[in-house]
């Protein structure tokens, strides 16, 4: 988003101050950086309401990641009631500047009928969009478009190459989905290798829906890979 120091990782807190002093000074990346710094309690003290308002001063002009911020705190409620309709226009106004998450979390939003009217064929549609640019999220969800055959005609094989590309691209759900098709195949080396990568980055929600299924395959790597799913979903 800007030029920053080297030491980030080193000196979290030097990090911030610098930020601070950017996004006081008027830089729009740092607004939109320091929004997300005080969100996470990144090197400062968490701070959701100050985040959402950095973001909204971020938002002033046309900053594309702090719209889809301010879309996220009043998608969950960071620092403001939640509301769903507010949310989604600021997701749509971020997809319309083409940032790929603003495309991705209005889709998903369309896709539930959160704070808009449910509409799978134009979820479908952002997710594509998304998914031209990179995001990994997305090309998970045409996998699964594409494999129950909702919006377009079922087709396994096409859903099996969006799951690799997700899974490719370091999406958790995807490389789970692309291990799930791989077993399916046959091929269990594989499957344990890509279950094995969603496992670093795997929310513990996920690791507690998947690991009973992994317990029930009849695979023995895919069963331990599932008292591993298992045990860091139970003490993350």
């Amino acid at each position: 988003m800007h030029s920053e120091p080297s030491d980030i990782g080193e000196n979290p807190r030097a990090y911030t101050r610098w930020v601070m002093h950017a996004a006081q000074l008027g830089d729009v990346d740092a607004q939109a950086t320091l929004g997300q710094l005080l969100l996470d309690g990144h090197g400062i003290q968490k701070d959701q309401a100050l985040a959402l308002s950095w973001f909204r001063i971020a938002a002033q002009h046309r900053h594309p990641m702090a719209i889809n911020m301010i879309g996220r705190c009043l998608e969950n409620g960071w620092g403001s009631d939640i509301d769903l309709p507010q949310a989604a226009l600021h997701y749509r106004q971020a997809a319309g500047l083409g940032l790929d998450w603003g495309l991705y979390n209005y889709g998903q939003l369309l896709t539930r009928g959160r704070g808009v009217e449910k509409n799978l064929s134009a979820a479908f549609t952002l997710f594509g969009q998304a998914a031209a640019k990179g995001h990994a999220k997305s090309m998970n969800l045409l996998g699964r478009f594409h494999h129950e055959g909702v919006v377009v005609p079922k087709d396994v094989s096409l859903a099996r190459q969006w799951y690799q590309r997700a899974a490719e691209a370091g999406d958790f759900r995807g490389q789970y989905n692309h291990a799930a098709e791989l077993a399916q195949q046959g091929d269990e080396a594989q499957a344990c290798l890509w279950l094995e990568r969603a496992l670093l980055t795997a929310t513990p929600g996920f690791l507690q829906a998947a690991y009973p299924v992994l317990l029930g395959s009849a695979f023995t790597g895919i069963r331990d890979m599932g008292l591993r799913y298992q045990q860091q979903a139970l003490n993350p």
